[in-house]
């Protein structure tokens, strides 16, 4: 059943969670401070999918802390496309909730990097700083870097100098059934970028980079590579063979169909 959030929003579902009784109010927040429709509808929507997030965990209201974004998003990176504006949109549902002193200033506290955030955040350093990548791309990245990372390495010491080209072809094989291919091919590109960074810094010693295996792409693989015989008849008997046009173009296709002539082949014939 669809919700309406302050007459603006609209919701596939109503909103559940402990910051469900807080999404309305959130939503009246952006519209004051001038935020467009777009930008309300978009917030609202990651806030709701947080809240329900938080109640998966057993996370309480009063429990919440500033962890509870960047681990969000790491979930969501997995199951959904992310976007550009989530990490600021979370930042503005905390920064809504402390004003309205639903949650204190001392939960705030951030909780220390894991090996893998640490050298997932060196890398989105590189990208942004050395690099000067545009965001959307650094986002599209870092993801699937961290994941990687904590694939391979849990919550271990990230040492580059250990992995080995069998560790990167399992980890892409694991993920590329489940992505859409433009997705997995972001993962690829990611990873080759990841380790040629790895490899600068003078971690590894092999181009792991050249590891990677490459991901199919093909376009127009909806089309049907035939179509069946009675649709050739069909189309065949469409045609007014009383006219000079119509008995060529009935020969044209007459050849395509039975001498599997590609139409290039059929434009040299004399």
């Amino acid at each position: 059943m669809k919700c309406i959030i302050d007459c603006q929003v609209v919701l596939s579902r109503a909103p559940k969670g402990p910051l469900a009784s807080h999404i309305g109010p959130f939503a009246r927040s952006l519209s004051k401070q001038g935020y467009s429709l777009y930008s309300i509808h978009q917030q609202v929507r990651l806030a709701a999918c947080f809240s329900r997030w938080l109640k998966q965990q057993g996370v309480g209201l009063r429990s919440i802390t500033s962890d509870h974004p960047p681990r969000y998003l790491r979930y969501r990176a997995r199951h959904a496309r992310p976007s550009q504006g989530d990490a600021a949109a979370l930042k503005h549902v905390l920064e809504f909730l402390r004003s309205e002193g639903v949650i204190p200033a001392e939960k705030m506290s951030a909780c220390p990097l894991t090996p893998a955030e640490r050298c997932t955040q060196g890398y989105e350093h590189h990208l942004r700083e050395a690099r000067g990548l545009a965001s959307a791309t650094i986002t599209n990245y870092v993801p699937f870097i961290r994941s990687f990372l904590e694939d391979r390495f849990g919550d271990e010491p990230v040492t580059l100098s250990r992995l080995c080209a069998s560790d990167i072809v399992r980890f892409v094989q694991r993920q590329v059934p489940r992505l859409h291919p433009k997705r997995a091919k972001l993962l690829t590109s990611a990873l080759r970028s990841f380790l040629q960074y790895a490899r600068y810094l003078g971690k590894t010693k092999l181009d792991l980079a050249a590891a990677v295996p490459a991901v199919a792409n093909w376009s127009m693989t909806s089309i049907p590579r035939a179509i069946a015989a009675d649709q050739i008849r069909q189309l065949l008997a469409s045609i007014d063979r009383c006219t000079a046009m119509g008995c060529r173009d009935y020969a044209i296709l007459l050849l395509l169909a039975r001498l599997g002539l590609r139409s290039g082949e059929v434009t040299f014939l004399e």
